[in-house]
């Protein structure tokens, strides 16, 4: 946030200058480390009567203009290691084949992360921002707007559960609470993850939702 109160600073710049003031907050960790945690990004700026935006890795921004939603995501992550992912889909979640191909997963993603033959998330590397997905859309095209985690867009993009439509309604309604309720009613008619493969039961499920 306070990088990026400065208007003419770039998305990327203020989120590189984020990234490297929280390492040099612990010099006594090793950052180097694959295990070190990360996020994903998902940024709305208004500026000069425009939006910027900022997605890396797979924490989408939506944005209704009225007549269409424009779906801003990152799905790099998707697309490293299909073959110990496919695996990850063949067991049912709480088991002990689902998480030892997991823990495989992940263990291999760590190898990846942030290089150019894998994908990019916000850690310990600035330079990770500068790979991220970025552009502007005038403000006077955009009604309504949210960025949320992939544990909330999952209702639509995998689940397949909602609309884009559904999602704005029940936002509009009842805020971001009432969205991630939705969401969680879903996941438990398959607690095991036999309809809809997938790491864990329910994912970190965040919202933030505009209205102009």
């Amino acid at each position: 946030m306070a990088a990026l109160a400065e208007p003419d600073v770039s998305l990327p710049d203020g989120l590189a200058d984020a990234l490297a003031r929280v390492a040099a907050l612990h010099p006594g960790c090793d950052l180097a480390n694959p295990g070190t945690p990360s996020a994903t990004v998902a940024i709305l700026r208004q500026r000069h009567g425009v939006l910027d935006h900022l997605v890396l890795a797979d924490s989408p921004i939506v944005l209704d203009s009225g007549s269409e939603y424009t779906v801003i995501t990152d799905q790099r992550v998707d697309e490293v290691l299909p073959e110990l992912q496919a695996e990850v889909a063949r067991h049912e979640t709480h088991t002990a084949g689902h998480r030892e191909a997991l823990q495989h997963l992940v263990l291999a993603q760590r190898e990846v992360r942030n290089t150019p033959a894998g994908y990019w998330i916000a850690g310990t590397n600035p330079e990770s921002a500068q790979h991220a997905l970025t552009g502007s859309t005038e403000l006077t095209r955009v009604r309504r707007a949210a960025a949320m985690s992939d544990g909330v867009s999952r209702l639509v993009t995998e689940y397949g559960m909602s609309t884009w439509d559904e999602v704005f309604e029940t936002l509009q309604a009842g805020g971001p609470h009432a969205l991630i309720e939705t969401v969680r009613r879903v996941e438990k008619t398959d607690p095991t993850g036999i309809r809809w493969p997938r790491y864990k039961s329910g994912d970190d499920a965040s919202v933030a939702f505009c209205t102009w």
